[in-house]
């Protein structure tokens, strides 16, 4: 398969602050003059950050291991892991389309997908909030039809459960990864005939599902809010702080159609030329922004809690629609309803966090 860049590109890419040292950190892992051995982590970590891999990211981390562009283009173009093109802001789903799934109904889910989300594979859907693919075995035959989103896989899928399954993460909820169709694990549809003792005292989810539920990140990318680094390599390294839980949906509650209601036209929210007094709210406080997001933020005349406590619902749709390689963060994350709580004095659970120093 030609896989080639995307026409449209940024014009630039810079890792945040926490992303840059997580990538020096990683670098250090090898000897020196060995740095190009690092090219894998350093290309997911900015695919991570963005959603996909863009030009400019990949020219900044061949400058940053002093490889030649041509040398990253090749690493890029080989991996299928690697997006070359915009994916959707809140998922891409990689739908599994090898024997046991097609078998099982892959052609199916494909077919929601191609209703659901856009006609053709890679394409956005019309809010840029989903994309799609078909990809070759992922592993999880025995849970055939399967997709990997995000960070995890969702298995024993039928269409009506994949459509469900985005309309809960569209509505900013992570739904429960691992089987759909109540197995625990990968044990036989009509269930155990050996090895019973494991029924007892089990957890909820297995292993991995569990994993996932207590982390609660199965579809968030890494934007400088993550928890400290953790380098064992380097003297002096920080031990991990605990992360703050997501809204997890249970597999078990189907989620109510939301009526269709027209998305409201665009008003540019009032902005200020600098910050008040000279000092600018710490806008890193709010779940969902990290420092990329604060600068961009700023540089679009926001700097206080209480202007982005104030902004109407047509407000919150212009600055959704504004926020390059962001958008809809401020929906997906509610940020009006975090600002409102931190002008009024009040803190968030995030923002003791980022206060106690747990959040960089």
């Amino acid at each position: 398969m030609l896989r080639r860049l995307h026409k449209d590109q940024p014009d630039h890419f810079a890792f945040t602050d926490a992303n840059l040292a997580w990538a020096e950190a990683q670098i250090k892992k090898y000897p020196e003059g060995r740095q190009a051995s690092a090219i894998i982590p350093l290309l997911w970590r900015a695919q991570e950050q963005e959603g996909w891999l863009t030009r400019p990211a990949m020219e900044a981390v061949a400058a940053m291991l002093d490889m030649a562009y041509i040398r990253v283009l090749e690493v890029a173009t080989f991996y299928f892991m690697f997006q070359l093109q915009p994916v959707g802001s809140v998922a891409h789903i990689q739908v599994c389309g090898t024997t046991s799934c097609m078998i099982c109904g892959a052609e199916d889910l494909i077919g929601l997908c191609k209703e659901k989300i856009a006609r053709h594979a890679h394409d956005l859907s019309p809010d840029g909030k989903f994309s799609w693919e078909e990809v070759e075995c992922l592993g999880a035959c025995a849970n055939a039809p399967m997709a990997q989103i995000g960070k995890d896989y969702y298995e024993d899928l039928t269409a009506a459960r994949l459509g469900e399954i985005i309309d809960e993460m569209a509505a900013g909820n992570v739904p429960v990864p691992g089987p759909q169709n109540g197995r625990f694990a990968a044990e036989p549809l009509a269930g155990l005939t050996s090895l019973k003792k494991h029924e007892q005292g089990r957890n909820e989810f297995n292993a991995s599902a569990q994993a996932a539920v207590s982390i609660g990140d199965t579809i968030k990318r890494i934007d400088g809010t993550e928890v400290p680094l953790v380098t064992p390599w380097i003297e002096g390294s920080v031990a991990v702080a605990e992360r703050p839980v997501a809204n997890v949906t249970p597999i078990a509650e189907p989620v109510a159609k939301a009526p269709s209601v027209a998305t409201p036209e665009g008003a540019k929210p009032q902005g200020l030329s600098e910050a008040r007094d000279g000092k600018a709210d710490d806008l890193k406080k709010i779940k969902g922004v990290g420092p990329k997001l604060e600068t961009l933020l700023n540089t679009m005349g926001f700097h206080h809690f209480d202007q982005i406590a104030a902004w109407s619902e047509a407000e919150i749709a212009w600055v959704d629609d504004n926020l390059e390689g962001f958008k809809g963060r401020v929906s997906r994350d509610e940020w009006v309803a975090q600002a409102r709580l931190l002008a009024s004095g009040d803190e968030t659970e995030f923002s003791k966090k980022v206060g106690d120093g747990d959040v960089y």
